[in-house]
């Protein structure tokens, strides 16, 4: 359901956005990061029946868990309500969400955004190493991008791929700083 009520918001609203805009738009808001801000948000987290492993990990507070009880609420709703409800409320919970990823689409994307720019500096595609420890209910995953063999960016998370897109976003910001100067004379 939400993502049927961001996809058609959307595509009413900024008829004049071209379709990858509008997909990473999509992308930027219907997430498991988002959702569990909004699960959050709503004290959704304090309601859960967790078993006494998972509630002692800290169930109660993991994204997964959080965007998962998200989306039933919103599918509950949905059947309780029908489409006018459900809509209404999705599009009060999302509007600020919408409204940022509009101003700019793909702005939490570090690997798309790592991507296009390896691309534009012809320096080919970014690769990802990935290793993990700890415990399985308490994973932690770190990942290094390697670009045209050169490690430039690593990053850690919850799951591999924040462990990635945290990598990929160092990875632009060196890529960014070790960009020499433009000479403001020359166009």
């Amino acid at each position: 359901m939400l993502g049927l009520v961001v996809t058609a918001f959307i595509h009413r609203t900024l008829p004049e956005y071209p379709e990858g805009q509008l997909a990473k738009l999509r992308a930027s808001v219907v997430n498991t990061g988002s959702l569990a801000s909004i699960a959050s948000d709503l004290g959704l987290g304090d309601g859960l029946l967790l078993g006494r492993g998972e509630d002692r990990s800290g169930g109660r507070q993991k994204e997964s868990i959080l965007a998962d009880t998200c989306e039933a609420v919103i599918g509950a709703a949905y059947v309780d309500g029908g489409w006018a409800g459900v809509e209404r409320w999705v599009l009060d919970l999302m509007r600020p969400s919408i409204e940022a990823g509009a101003a700019d689409p793909g702005r939490d994307d570090h690997k798309t955004r790592l991507q296009e720019t390896t691309a534009k500096m012809g320096l080919g595609g970014p690769d990802y190493e990935v290793s993990a420890s700890g415990p399985d209910h308490d994973r932690e995953f770190v990942a290094v991008v390697v670009v045209d063999g050169h490690p430039i960016g690593s990053g850690a998370g919850r799951s591999k791929k924040r462990a990635e897109q945290a990598a990929a976003r160092a990875a632009c910001h060196h890529l960014r700083d070790s960009e020499e100067p433009r000479d403001a004379s020359r166009p």
